[in-house]
């Protein structure tokens, strides 16, 4: 009979008990609170490298609803991912930065004219404490609030975007549009169109508005090795932010969204594409699209997660970190 007293017992609930914002400890993947890969939830930055944000938001949508349960769904799959750091990256985010889960952006539904400036606020603030930014969405749209306060505090970005949709069709200037974003964002100057790119695109807009755009046929075509080199070769060592859509896999990959697309991205070119942006001089993220609601077995919110912590790997190994 086993002496049970030699058993080192495994904290739960690592979300509250965690006491070191770096490392990895196992907790079960059925139980325990589900922050975003077991961080510690708190909106103390004091020591925190990067926040992760959710923001619960789809009243921009064209097509399905459900991508307010977005954040959430992705938590959840983090827990099955959340015993080890991405493979094969050769070092560890969750080791080598201090990241937290700083919880949702909260707003009020019922006054939808004022949830854009409420994100842009919530934005400023963790970045205020020199804090970099993760979120999570929720739908597209949430990318022109989140560029508005990463614009003012690291000026013009290039944009790396990863989509099934160009998302740059024209609008009116107080529209709230999860198409429309990036139009928005170069009228406004947050963007430098001409440094930046748009990945796995596969639906027609006459207008790019000046981006660099790289179709879903190129990727399968050239193989995502030469298509990093060429983001790479595009941004150059300009002040980047990376934005994923999450409908830029392929509907088998990632069927809860609320705009499929057939012909998109595996979940291994993806990630083979993100391996190849380590380097860049990346200053925020989001990943945005995912809708539950339309998931299956979850598969959707797991590439979320892991593709979130392939972004994270890459700002782990950015320039002078």
């Amino acid at each position: 009979m086993s002496d049970s007293s030699s058993v080192t017992p495994v904290a739960g609930d690592l979300a509250f008990t965690r006491d070191d914002l770096r490392g990895t400890i196992p907790e079960a993947a059925y139980a325990g609170a589900l922050s975003f890969m077991r961080r510690r939830f708190t909106r103390d930055l004091t020591n925190a490298d990067v926040a992760i944000l959710g923001v619960p938001y789809d009243l921009a949508l064209s097509g399905r609803s459900g991508t307010r349960f977005g954040p959430r769904g992705v938590r959840t799959a983090s827990a099955n991912i959340a015993w080890s750091g991405p493979w094969p990256w050769e070092t560890d985010p969750y080791e080598q930065l201090a990241i937290v889960d700083y919880g949702d952006c909260e707003f009020d539904p019922g006054k939808p004219a004022d949830i854009p400036g409420t994100i842009a606020a919530t934005a400023r603030k963790i970045l205020a404490t020199e804090t970099a930014l993760l979120s999570i969405g929720g739908d597209h749209f949430i990318t022109y609030p989140l560029l508005q306060a990463h614009a003012e505090k690291h000026g013009p970005l290039h944009v790396i975007q990863f989509d099934a949709h160009t998302d740059t069709w024209a609008d009116e200037p107080d529209r709230i549009d999860h198409g429309t974003m990036l139009w928005h964002g170069v009228r406004e100057g947050l963007v430098v169109p001409e440094r930046s790119v748009q990945v796995g695109i596969r639906t027609h807009n006459p207008d790019p508005l000046g981006f660099n755009v790289i179709s879903s046929r190129e990727v399968h075509q050239q193989g995502p090795a030469e298509i990093a080199r060429r983001i790479r070769e595009i941004v150059g060592d300009g002040p980047c932010y990376l934005t994923f859509d999450i409908d830029a896999l392929d509907p088998s990959a990632a069927p809860g969204t609320g705009t499929p697309v057939i012909g998109g991205l595996t979940t291994y070119q993806a990630q083979e594409m993100l391996y190849g942006l380590a380097g860049i001089d990346l200053r925020g993220m989001d990943l945005v699209e995912v809708s539950p609601p339309y998931d299956v077995s979850e598969i959707t919110a797991l590439a979320a997660a892991t593709l979130i912590s392939d972004m994270l790997a890459v700002y782990a190994a950015r320039p002078g970190a």
